[in-house]
């Protein structure tokens, strides 16, 4: 599903505008990009946490040339599902 799709959907089942719905979703989309960007963890009960770890540096290899490579350490964004979502996949 991509991000029109979903935005669609959600206005089937709320019964808004898709521009209403299209706000909304960009607005989530900035709201959580700004707390991860303040390094704060948004948690949504029931639905998952997004948060942001440090990933440490590490040596890899390229593919074409085979040899090692050092890849930097970096901030990275997580998304933990929650248990209702755990459970809602579970069972399809």
């Amino acid at each position: 599903m991509n991000k029109a799709q979903l935005i669609e959907q959600m206005a089937k089942i709320s019964k808004l505008p898709k521009s209403t719905c299209k706000e909304c979703l960009e607005a989530f989309i900035a709201t959580v990009g700004s707390a991860l960007k303040s390094n704060q963890t948004v948690v949504l009960t029931k639905f998952g946490t997004f948060r942001v770890t440090n990933r440490k540096s590490r040596v890899g290899i390229n593919p074409i040339t085979r040899l090692k490579m050092d890849i930097a350490a970096k901030k990275v964004a997580l998304f933990r599902p929650g248990k209702d979502l755990k459970s809602l996949v579970e069972t399809e």
